[in-house]
């Protein structure tokens, strides 16, 4: 053993145990970070960004869309309906992923010509990829909103059937559940407010609902939507239906828990049979087969 690779191993060594020691003595939990950015965020104050920043990412966006205007590409017909439920509004998002599809390919295109292995295959296989990677992630930025919101069903129908027993009518029981979520959970809060500030402006409340259930495309929500609709047009107690709603809902995650729980005993197949066994029967068979072979050995001499 060298003095060199004694000491890259010893060096290995030390810098694991302190990055565990590190990771063990200084760890946040997730749901402690998420409440102090949410905190902090909200005492912050709107502050307009340099003026030098926002003329560079005006005049990006006015060259991106000559660039595709000039090549004939037009914007995705549901693309704002998209960037709305992954929980982004307004024309910016539009043009960030815009801009993403165009200038990602370029630099792609550019990094596969410097491979000097199979160059004309890099260079068309990572454009193509980085062309319709803005599409893959924001449609995991959707999928990942839609589980939040959905696990944040239960709570925010436990709440609404209070507020509404406490005597609040629906439209101020929504808003306060919105404004009492706002920290644990957000995505529901601004589904909620959203349907507040849609009333305030003169929508109608069945159709500020029925865009909230278009919004989310979840089940729970549409149930929910159907429920709310029900009540609003045949006048039944909305605390009544707020509770066998609620009862529903929690039955219903119940036999969702158990079927991931009976799940998960077909998922250990594979890593038992790919990891655990081979390593038993090493274990196990390993100083079998050396005798055995150490014995064939000794045999033949």
């Amino acid at each position: 053993m060298t003095p060199l690779f004694s000491l890259s191993f010893g060096a290995t060594v030390f810098f694991a145990i302190a990055l565990a020691a590190g990771f063990l003595f200084t760890r946040t939990s997730r749901a402690t970070l998420q409440r102090i950015g949410e905190l902090t965020r909200r005492d912050r104050t709107y502050r307009r960004g340099d003026p030098l920043t926002q003329a560079a990412s005006r005049g990006l966006f006015t060259a991106i869309h000559w660039v595709r205007a000039r090549l004939g590409l037009a914007d995705e017909a549901d693309l704002q309906q998209r960037l709305a439920n992954a929980g982004y509004k307004g024309t910016f998002p539009a043009d960030v992923y815009n801009a993403a599809r165009i200038l990602c390919p370029l630099v792609a295109f550019i990094g596969g010509s410097s491979i000097p292995v199979s160059r004309l295959f890099w260079m068309t296989a990572l454009p193509a990829v980085a062309f319709i990677a803005p599409n893959i992630v924001l449609t995991r930025l959707i999928k990942r909103r839609r589980e939040k919101i959905r696990r944040s069903i239960p709570d925010a129908i436990d709440l609404l059937v209070i507020c509404v027993d406490a005597g609040l009518g629906i439209d101020q029981a929504l808003l306060r559940v919105g404004q009492e979520l706002g920290i644990s959970h957000p995505q529901i809060t601004e589904e909620l407010l959203q349907i507040n500030r849609e009333q305030r402006a003169g929508k109608p409340r069945i159709q500020a609902w029925a865009d909230m259930a278009a919004r989310s495309q979840l089940s729970d929500i549409d149930a929910f939507a159907s429920m709310l609709l029900q009540t609003e047009r045949f006048g039944t107690p909305i605390a009544r239906a707020l509770s066998v709603f609620a009862d529903t809902i929690r039955v219903k995650r119940r036999q969702l828990a158990e079927q991931m729980a009976a799940k998960t005993t077909v998922k250990i197949i594979f890593p038992l049979v790919l990891f655990i066994f081979p390593s038993i029967f090493i274990v196990l068979l390993g100083p079998a087969a050396l005798n055995i072979m150490r014995g064939m050995a000794t045999m033949g001499q």
